[in-house]
């Protein structure tokens, strides 16, 4: 098992090539460049590097955390979007055999990846994330929004229009720079959290480190972007993610409130799809969880996975125990509409009321 930052520069491209190699979607949460990011702010964070038969050559990789007792979770947990080990074809590792060498009870994962046959027998839940198709282009993505709600896509750009008759005229920048704006985007975001009853992941000193580090990471299949709409010269709506040469991944995205009425969150991502497309990105993946957006925006679904893999053990044992109750009860809660939208109601309540 090695540390992110030991691994030699020959090893980070074997997991490029071997990445590659895959027919999954190129997400950048599964990149190197992400691992040793996370490494930067979570220091228990390790990769082991899988070796088959005589061969010099790494034929995997896992990247994970482990726990102050000896407990393994997917890099990352929490808030990357994309996770699993970076495995050339062939035969699958033993799940066992491959955490104890580790030196951890358990892996657990809250966005596996489809097709980690290593570890989605142990998922105890699929879910959908939710994903927009511009690989031909994005007057073609225009049509099926056409197609399938042409109210919303003619009400969308008419709320641009007047947003620039009101603010000043609506530009768009793809891959802004400019520190002063992913605070703004930070804050904005943090308020939506405290304002939606969610725990606030700024709040978690460790989480803003990491976006600050993504934000100058510049590598081909791994880079930080922060995407803004400017009415004027002021920015009302942002969206700070990650990108490779074929996918986006979608993340915190936010705007100012006082713009509310003008939606410009919706048409932040439009314009992100329309720049992602004539950037030669297929695929946006605006990730798990329903959303009102999402639903208008989506042009299909995709599946990931949570759950945890464990060997025999204590560990083992105290993990599902403290997991298990949570996770069904989340389960319980999202397979009823009615009762997960009295809960979301429940949760803005209480978030109404914590405010000064």
């Amino acid at each position: 098992m090695l540390r992110l930052e030991e691994l030699g520069e020959g090893e980070r491209e074997r997991w490029r090539e071997l990445r590659a190699a895959t027919k999954a979607p190129r997400s950048p949460f599964m990149e190197p460049e992400f691992a040793v990011a996370v490494a930067g702010v979570r220091p228990r964070s390790r990769v082991a590097v899988l070796y088959e038969g005589a061969s010099a050559e790494p034929a995997g990789f896992l990247p994970y955390e482990r726990g102050m007792w000896g407990q393994g979770r997917a890099i990352g947990f929490g808030v990357s979007d994309c996770q699993g080990a970076v495995l050339r074809p062939g035969p699958v590792p033993d799940t066992g055999e491959l955490l104890r060498a580790c030196s951890v009870s358990s892996f657990a994962f809250d966005n596996l990846e489809a097709g980690q046959a290593l570890f989605v027998p142990y998922a105890a839940e699929e879910h959908a994330t939710f994903v927009i198709d511009v690989e031909k282009g994005y007057g073609s993505y225009e049509s099926v929004l056409r197609a399938r709600s042409p109210k919303f896509l003619k009400t969308t750009l008419a709320k641009e229009r007047r947003l620039g008759r009101r603010a000043g005229p609506v530009r768009f920048v793809f891959d802004e720079r400019d520190p002063a704006v992913l605070r703004a985007l930070i804050g904005w975001k943090s308020a939506q959290y405290r304002r939606t009853g969610r725990r606030d992941r700024f709040a978690q000193d460790w989480i803003t480190r990491l976006v600050g580090r993504l934000a100058g990471t510049r590598a081909p299949e791994c880079t930080g972007t922060l995407s803004v709409l400017y009415a004027g010269e002021r920015p009302v709506a942002a969206h700070f993610g990650l990108r490779s040469a074929s996918v986006l991944a979608c993340w915190f995205p936010a705007y100012d409130t006082e713009f509310a009425k003008f939606s410009p969150g919706l048409v932040l991502h439009l314009r992100m799809a329309e720049a992602a497309a004539g950037a030669g990105i297929g695929l946006l993946d605006m990730g798990r969880g329903p959303a009102a957006y999402k639903d208008a925006l989506k042009t299909g679904e995709h599946a990931v996975h949570e759950g945890e893999a464990t060997r025999p053990g204590p560990g083992a044992v105290l993990q599902l125990l403290r997991r298990g109750p949570v996770r069904r009860a989340h389960g319980f809660v999202a397979a009823r509409p009615r009762l997960a939208s009295l809960a979301s109601r429940t949760l803005q309540g209480a978030a109404r009321l914590r405010r000064p």
